[in-house]
């Protein structure tokens, strides 16, 4: 599927990863609808990106903000005339802690719940929300393609470390449904992909001390370093003009896998 003249919506779209792939939709003629809880970033990029850019400010796991959010994507794209071509469910949290501690106690309801919201629940909305958008559209090229679904998962999904259960637990998820998602999708020329990267330079790893991210590089076999959020865009971009991916999860991860523990 071509990206020129299409709308992307993309979760998590003011930072890290999500604003690298908005960036790299935008240069190759895509318009971008963002969607992120920060107003001050959202209202950068799209000063930096002009007209072809539009903010909302989402909170992923409040459904009616996530509605508000694609009425507003909606009512842009009739004054475009650029349909909907994909989503990328970019937004994304890690909340590191032990199912039990050292204390005897056990990780709260809490930690977990905040986790599976914004990674799993988040992404299901937004992506049910979305559809309605991209299934009406005019089918396009020889398959009769009408978009695309792009999820973010983890090398946690297959190789959590200590302390990432709620994290790999929304991730693995997320992993598990590309395919029945794909096939759900299938009749209406939609298709679905997950991307699973390992450490990449984003506002998560820049919570990581100097100690821990250089443990993590140290478990990457090549190249040993973080990816940068440049290759992460470049990967999402295959994976939307490339149309024999679908149903599949891309692992981007310099053939790491992670140890138990750092």
């Amino acid at each position: 599927m071509k990206i020129a003249d299409r709308t992307f919506i993309i979760s998590g779209g003011a930072s890290g990863l999500g604003l690298a792939t908005a960036r790299d939709l935008h240069a190759h003629g895509g318009y971008v609808s963002l969607l992120d809880l920060n107003s001050d970033a959202g209202s950068a990029i799209v000063s930096e990106l002009g007209d072809r850019a539009k903010f909302f400010e989402v909170d992923v796991t409040d459904s009616d903000a996530i509605a508000t959010a694609l009425e507003g994507t909606a009512s842009w794209v009739k004054e475009t005339g650029k349909p909907v071509g994909g989503v990328v469910a970019g937004a994304g949290v890690g909340l590191p802690g032990l199912i039990i501690d050292k204390k005897n106690e056990p990780l709260p309801m809490s930690s977990i719940d905040f986790v599976l919201n914004i990674n799993l629940r988040g992404t299901l909305d937004l992506i049910r929300q979305a559809l309605p958008q991209m299934t009406t559209n005019q089918p396009h090229g020889p398959d009769g393609e009408r978009g695309v679904i792009i999820m973010v998962a983890s090398s946690a999904a297959f190789d959590g470390q200590m302390g990432q259960v709620a994290y790999a637990a929304s991730k693995g998820a997320v992993a598990s449904l590309t395919l029945p998602l794909a096939r759900d999708l299938s009749k209406y020329g939609i298709r679905a992909v997950t991307i699973a990267p390992a450490l990449f330079d984003s506002n998560m790893t820049k919570l990581l001390s100097p100690k821990v991210k250089q443990s993590l590089e140290n478990a990457m076999e090549f190249p040993k370093r973080a990816g940068q959020p440049q290759e992460f865009a470049r990967t999402v971009r295959d994976s939307i003009e490339n149309g024999m991916l679908n149903g599949t999860v891309i692992r981007l991860d310099g053939a790491m896998r992670m140890p138990a523990r750092l």
